[in-house]
């Protein structure tokens, strides 16, 4: 593989980790740096289908409301990886529920990333 394929694949997995940390710092205007203007976001919830929003107004609200919601949670990647322009990150969320108690979730989000920005995130959660 020459060292510009190379650099293409390693690209979009950067990319993907720095949107991951800024998600774990509930850094919005971080996040949304790193997400084209047309960016599609399918959700896990609610099941079975989970929501598909569409946009950055979109997905501001929605991690906006997130984070409102769950200030503590984050996600630990337990593995990431690219192909071109898909990349998965296998995760573990953790957060507090309303009764104080922590607890945790695995997942894994497939997205694409186009140009240096993430164009679309599909989550799926264990459950």
């Amino acid at each position: 593989m020459t060292p510009i394929r190379m650099e293409r694949l390693e690209s979009g997995v950067r990319i993907i980790i720095a949107f991951i940390e800024a998600l774990n710092n509930h850094d919005l205007p971080a996040m949304l740096k790193l997400v084209s203007e047309d960016c599609i976001l399918e959700a896990s919830f609610p099941a079975p289908e989970g929501v598909v929003l569409n946009g950055k107004p979109a997905l501001t609200e929605y991690w906006q409301d997130f984070f409102t919601e769950s200030p503590d949670a984050h996600l630990k990647i337990e593995e990431a990886f690219g192909f071109g322009q898909r990349c998965l990150a296998r995760w573990r969320g953790e957060w507090t529920d309303t009764t104080g108690k922590p607890t945790h979730l695995r997942g894994i989000d497939i997205f694409r990333v186009q140009n240096g920005l993430i164009t679309e995130q599909l989550t799926y959660v264990k459950g």
